[in-house]
Formats: structure tokens, C-alpha cells, sequence
């Protein structure tokens, strides 16, 4: 090795490799990716995206080359979804590859993944990007496996893989597939969402949505306070004279004299 290699290592994987050059890491797998690429690289893990613990991962073909990173993660299958991507480790992975690269071969992807579950073997499901191909097999296998409608898988896997972005094609295939296992298709929630967090509610409010109150109805109403007839109660007058005080206000009602202005007592009427 060149000394210039040597004092070089890979900034992404750390071995001594000719990765400027495109060459795969003869010790993790790892591929430089070209100038158009690197942008998006660097957003993404190198590690795949686990759907289902300890089970079922999704990733890209930059993923599945690393196969040191692969085997810290227990993988030892490998799904390809794309018959041109060249299957890297066959020595350490079992692989299975897909052989159209047009039509989703749904139920072939899901009797291998089956498979592996019986076997309790963890599977990677690879395209080149894991946008769009591999996370349509992985939301078909959802359909099957789990019994889940459409939205609800692809909700799924776009919460455990941002990046998903599936084609037009890729959705009608798999509207079709969910036609073909429910005999009907789910259009309560849009079945694929624009670029982004997907928004499903299924039944539940949102949340800046204004919840109804309901009207309890049963049978009892309590009468209201401005709805009672008035009191009869008759009004009472007083009179004030001149000089009277508060002491013999208090006493008039129950008799004695009313203090007469001139001075002298006035008796008051007993009968």
C-alpha cells in the first residue's frame, strides 16, 4: 500500500482503502459514493433501519455493502431487491434476489422473509436508495404478515425510515396487492403521503381540531333559577320622623310611643 494511503484512511469508515477511487473496503464493505451522492449520504445512517425488533431491516445498497456494520447488527440474510445490485458477501449472507426489476414480486419477497422468520434469522431488505422498491416489499410483507390495511404499514415504515419515497408505481402496485388480500382497499387515510412526516389519525382527533361535546339527554332537566315564579311577599314601608334614632326604630314594631316632633310622646294604637 502506497504511503500516501496509508496516511489517509476512509473518513467514513476509518480503514485504509483506495475510497477515492471507488473502491470497496475489503474489511467493513463500505463504497465511497460518487459526487451526486454524497449530499444524501450524509443525511443518512450507515446502519439500515430497523421495522420489526431483532427481525426485519431496511436499507440502501451502501447499507448492505458494509458487512462488518451487517453482522454487529445479527443480519445474516440479505433480500435484494434490485437484480442489477451486485450481491457483495455471499460467503457471509444468505441472499435472495428479486429478478424483475419493473414488476414487485411480492409474494416471492414474502415467502423468503417468512422463511427467515420461521428460522428467527434477522433480514436486511436492500434496493439502491431503500426509498422506494424495498420499503414497498417491506409494506406488502406488513399487509400479509400483520393484517394491516395500507396506510397503516406504510405509516410504519415512513416513522421508522424518513426517507421513504415511494413512486407512483410502486403505490399502485401495492393498492393493488391490498385489493388482492382484503378484497377491498382502505380509502379512509391516503394511503401515501407527500415528502415528510405522514399525518394518519385513524379515528383520532388532530391536534388542532375541535373536539364536539355530545348533549347528555336523560330525561331529568333541572328547572332554572330565572324560571321560578316571583315571591308574593307584600312591601313593607317605613317612615322616618325627625329626631327618631336607631334605638327607637328597633322598638316601634313591637309597640310603645312614636316620638312626636313637638316634643311629647304619642301613643300608639294597641288594638
Amino acid at each position: 500500500m502506497r504511503k500516501r494511503e496509508r496516511e489517509n484512511p476512509c473518513g467514513v469508515c476509518g480503514h485504509y482503502h483506495k475510497y477515492e477511487e471507488g473502491e470497496v473496503c475489503g474489511i467493513c464493505g463500505h463504497r465511497s459514493p460518487s459526487s451526486s451522492e454524497k449530499t444524501a449520504t450524509l443525511q443518512v445512517s450507515a446502519f439500515p433501519s430497523e421495522i420489526l425488533p431483532e427481525f426485519l431491516y431496511l436499507g440502501s445498497y451502501d447499507n448492505a455493502s458494509r458487512s462488518e456494520l451487517l453482522k454487529t447488527q445479527g443480519i445474516t440474510r440479505v433480500l435484494n431487491t434490485v437484480p442489477s445490485c451486485q450481491n457483495l458477501y455471499k460467503n457471509s449472507f444468505t441472499y435472495h434476489c428479486l429478478q424483475d426489476d419493473k414488476t414487485l414480486q411480492f409474494d416471492d419477497a414474502i415467502q423468503f422473509l417468512e422463511q427467515c422468520e420461521r428460522d428467527r434469522a434477522r433480514v436486511l431488505v436492500h434496493c439502491m436508495s431503500g426509498k422506494n422498491r424495498s420499503p414497498a416489499i417491506v409494506i406488502a410483507y406488513l399487509m400479509k404478515r400483520k393484517g394491516w390495511r395500507l396506510p397503516q404499514s406504510y405509516q410504519w415504515v415512513k416513522e421508522r425510515r424518513p426517507t421513504v419515497e415511494l413512486s407512483q408505481a410502486a403505490s399502485e402496485q401495492l393498492q393493488e396487492y391490498e385489493q388482492k388480500i382484503f378484497g377491498s382497499i382502505d380509502n379512509s387515510q391516503p394511503a401515501i403521503m407527500p415528502a415528510g412526516v405522514p399525518s394518519f389519525s385513524f379515528g383520532f382527533p388532530k391536534v388542532n381540531e375541535s373536539i364536539p361535546v355530545p348533549s347528555f339527554n336523560t330525561g331529568f332537566r333541572a328547572p332554572s333559577i330565572f324560571a321560578r315564579p316571583p315571591l308574593n311577599v307584600a312591601p313593607q314601608e317605613f317612615t322616618f320622623v325627625a329626631g327618631q334614632t336607631d334605638k327607637n326604630i328597633s322598638e316601634t314594631p313591637f309597640g310603645g310611643n312614636m316620638p312626636n316632633p313637638n316634643g311629647s310622646d304619642i301613643p300608639m294604637d294597641s288594638s
